[in-house]
Parts: structure tokens; C-alpha cells; sequence
């Protein structure tokens, strides 16, 4: 029989513990192939939380209790996580809130998606079947609703629709792997560095609908402004999304000023200056991205691939500089040539940036 360790983070949920764990085990009796247990993580609670929790463990071997100090979710998770590694050696770790937003209910469905192969399953609010709470205000709504779209965004991941909810079920090996660079997150951007660190490990990332409620005994720990700034943070600083625009940018740069030097400058022939600035930016955006931008699963310079890779690079910018003079030919001929670079900007961001992105993730820069 296989262990899943559901790890809940407390502070101040004497109100809602109880309850939580209660049902939890409920669920354990009609699951056959998993050994369920839970670990509370309190963050120094100054109410009886932790008073309630070591009562209900003395009559459940099943039930653990784990006492930090009040430095955040993120860290809460961290320590559960090693106690957890060290002490239970689950197969999976569950994340689950304490005040019942989350429904143990949909255990066995994150156990099902488990078992047919997933390594991180999420309970999603944004799929067909999932729904966050219809009496949240526009505010709110606005906040979960929109911030998980620029997450998607950033990321260039539009598969993964909730990124926020931490209802969450994860193999420990993935948790293991994560760890050394998870611990510098104190709040809740803990969760979306733990999903994006995952998919870059190439974990088989899956979804289940879950239909999220609000909590009725306690209060919200979340701090919307630090929230926001903290994810907005993360991701400009590690999303090879948005790297890979920054380098399309240095290319550019790097195109038109090698350009400007031999035509203006040099007085060579437009298209041998062009042909030679466009191969100095392709050369440029290769080892950029490779070396910054999917870092994580970098291309090493003297192997077989790195050359091939590179020559597949050619080819796909090739196919971005002729989509994109034919795009610009075409608009210039139907509407004019005073706008050309507008036509220009709009095929680069619309077609362009996405094109090459997805298929160097496809051809070149494929996940491990």
C-alpha cells in the first residue's frame, strides 16, 4: 500500500481544524490502495490549534504535528516538506488548506490521476466542473481571475489553467528535486515556483476540477499587494518566456546596428550587409538562449546536438524572417506603405515571438 502525506499549514484554525482533519479520514475509508496521512504544520498559532491537534493525534498514529515559528507559507510548506522527506517517505505529498476552501472529497480523484501516470496534479478552479465562489466580490474575482491569465502569459504555459490554488497533489521526487531552490519563498509565490519548477524538471503536469469555497471560520492570511508584486517578480526574473523576448530584443539591436555600420557606414551592398547582421543576431539569440534563456535544459557546447541544434535554429529563424517579410510585403500592398512598421511590429509580436517560441521548445530546446 502506497503513502500520501496531506500537509496542511496553520495559523490561528482552532476554529476549523478539527473539522478538516476529521474529514480527511473519513475519505481514508473508502480508499483501499493508499495509506493516508496528515501532517499539521503550525506556525506558532497564538489560539489552541496546536493544543487540538496533539489531542486528536494521540488516538490517530496517522495524524503528526509539526510546531515552526510564523515566517510565511512558504516556509511552512519547506519545513513540512523535510520533515516529511525524512520522517514519512511518502510516494506523494498533498497541499491542503486547513479551513475547508479545499474539499477532501476530491482525494481520490487526485489519487486516480496518479495513478494513470500524472506527477503533479492540480485541483483547478478554471476547468469545466471547477468554479471559484459566485458571492467573491469583482475585486477579488478580478485578482484570481486575471492574475492566473498573466501567470499563463508570462510563462507561455496556457495548458496549466490554475497556477494560484493550493490544492495540490505532487510526487515526492518532484518535491525532493525542488527543494534547494524553493527555499528563499516566504509567501504565496511559494506555489507558482514549486508547479514552474516542476514543469522545467519535465514533470507530467494534469488537472482535476474543483470547486473552491470560501472559508467560514477564521481569517484570510493572503496579502493581495505583496502577493501580486512577489508572482509579477518571479516571473520576470525566471520565466524563459519573457527571457526570450529580452533576447529578441538584443537581436534586434544587434540586426539593424550591424546593418546601419555596413550600409551607411561601410557602403557595402544592402544585401550582403543584411545577410551578415541577420547571422550576427541569430548567433547572438543561439547562445543567449541557450545560456540564459532555457538554461535549464541548456544545449552543452562540444556535443553532436549543439551543432545540429544550431543549425535547426537557422532554419527556424529563417522561417521567421520570411513569414515576416512576406506579411510585411503583403500589408504594405494592400494598405499602404506609410504604415510598414507598424505591419512590422505587429507580425513580429503576434506571429513571430510566438512561432519561434514554440517551436524552439519543440526542435531545439525539447523538455528533458
Amino acid at each position: 500500500m502506497r503513502k500520501a502525506v496531506i500537509i496542511i499549514p496553520t495559523y490561528n484554525e482552532a476554529k476549523n481544524i478539527n473539522n478538516v482533519v476529521e474529514k480527511i479520514f473519513q475519505v481514508q475509508k473508502n480508499i483501499k490502495n493508499w495509506d493516508l496521512h496528515v501532517l499539521v504544520v503550525d506556525s506558532d498559532s497564538p489560539d489552541n490549534t496546536t493544543d487540538i491537534v496533539g489531542e486528536l493525534a494521540k488516538n490517530n498514529k496517522n495524524l503528526h504535528l509539526l510546531k515552526t515559528d510564523k515566517k510565511g507559507l512558504g516556509k511552512a510548506y519547506v519545513e513540512g516538506f523535510n520533515y516529511i522527506i525524512d520522517t514519512l517517505k511518502p510516494f506523494i505529498i498533498f497541499e491542503m488548506d486547513a479551513d475547508l476552501s479545499h474539499n477532501p472529497q476530491d482525494i481520490p480523484s487526485f489519487l486516480n490521476k496518479i495513478e494513470k501516470g500524472a506527477d503533479f496534479v492540480i485541483g483547478s478552479r478554471y476547468i469545466s466542473g471547477g468554479s471559484i465562489p459566485e458571492d467573491w466580490g469583482i475585486e477579488r474575482k478580478f485578482f484570481s481571475v486575471f492574475g492566473n491569465w498573466i501567470i499563463r502569459f508570462g510563462f507561455m504555459n496556457l495548458r496549466v489553467t490554475d497556477w494560484t490554488n493550493g490544492f495540490r497533489a505532487i510526487k515526492t521526487w518532484i518535491i525532493k528535486e525542488s527543494l534547494p531552490k524553493l527555499e528563499n519563498y516566504t509567501g504565496y509565490v511559494f506555489q507558482v515556483a514549486l508547479l514552474d519548477n516542476a514543469l522545467k524538471m519535465g514533470a507530467r503536469v494534469s488537472e482535476i476540477p474543483v470547486v473552491f469555497v470560501d472559508r467560514r471560520e477564521g481569517e484570510s492570511k493572503i496579502n493581495s499587494g505583496q502577493y501580486t508584486f512577489e508572482t509579477l517578480l518571479y516571473i520576470f526574473q525566471y520565466s524563459s518566456f519573457i527571457k526570450f523576448v529580452i533576447v529578441g530584443v538584443i537581436g534586434f539591436t544587434i540586426d539593424f546596428g550591424i546593418s546601419y555600420l555596413f550600409i551607411e557606414i561601410a557602403h557595402t551592398a544592402v544585401w550582403l550587409s543584411t545577410l551578415i547582421s541577420t547571422e550576427m543576431a541569430i548567433i547572438s539569440n543561439f547562445l543567449l538562449n541557450n545560456f540564459w534563456s532555457f538554461s535549464h535544459k541548456k544545449l552543452k557546447h562540444g556535443e553532436n546536438n549543439f551543432l545540429w541544434s544550431f543549425f535547426k535554429f537557422n532554419l527556424v529563424s529563417s522561417g521567421s524572417i520570411i513569414i515576416q517579410t512576406l506579411g510585411v510585403s503583403l500589408a504594405t500592398a494592400f494598405f499602404g506603405r506609410e504604415f510598414w512598421y507598424i505591419y512590422k511590429i505587429a507580425i513580429i509580436t503576434f506571429i513571430i515571438i510566438p512561432y519561434s517560441y514554440i517551436l524552439y521548445n519543440k526542435l531545439i530546446w525539447k523538455d528533458k
